[in-house]
Parts: structure tokens; sequence; C-alpha cells
């Protein structure tokens, strides 16, 4: 019998093995998250990761196409000036860095 992992196990252990340097979260939808999410829990993946962010156990930044998860603590801040301080440049796509491509095409890391 497969042992299940709980929503904030599955989503911490995502975003540890997707990030990859100097990148420190990863796209909700470019890495394959939000299926995977579905795939594995039924459930909408933007309830709980707005409840598990709501809780302090990940942060999330409006990007492009998205939100980008982070552990706690690694998200960029936000200026207290800045208009567009709700969207976070998206980097998903710069020097061919995919957020987890690669993992994509071999199965869910979470589930590895």
């Amino acid at each position: 019998m497969e042992i299940k992992l709980s929503e904030h196990e599955f989503v911490i252990k995502t975003i540890k093995k997707l990030s990859h340097p100097p990148y420190k979260g990863i796209h909700s939808v470019y890495s394959g998250f939000n299926h995977d999410f579905r795939d594995y829990f039924q459930k909408d993946p933007v309830e709980v990761t707005t409840r598990l962010a709501l809780e302090g156990k990940i942060e999330t930044r409006t990007v492009k196409g998205g939100i980008k998860l982070y552990l706690p603590g690694d998200a960029p801040g936000r200026s207290k000036d800045d208009p567009n301080k709700n969207i976070e440049k998206d980097d998903s796509d710069k020097n061919d860095h995919d957020s987890g491509a690669e993992e994509k095409k071999q199965g869910h890391p979470a589930l590895q």
C-alpha cells in the first residue's frame, strides 16, 4: 500500500526538488505542479496553496501565468513604493530554465 503525502509535505517536497539555484521558487503552472497536485489529491491546488500561504507554511508571489511557490523566508521582498508589488517578474524562461521541465518528463518528484 502506498503511503500518501500530506498536502503540505507534497508542496514542500516539490519546491525543494524543482527549484534550481539561483531560483528559489517554482512556477505553479510551468513546473507542472498544479497538474500533478490535482492528479495526486483530486483537489484544487490554488485553494490549498492559498491556505498554506495564509498559515505561513509557504510563501507565494503572483507572476505572469500563475504564482510562484517558495519555502518560508525564500520569497523575494516587495517594495512598499512598487506599483507592481503584486506581480513578480517571472524568470522561469530565462536561460532555458524551465523550473522542472526535465523532472516533469520523469514523473512528479514528490512521488519518487
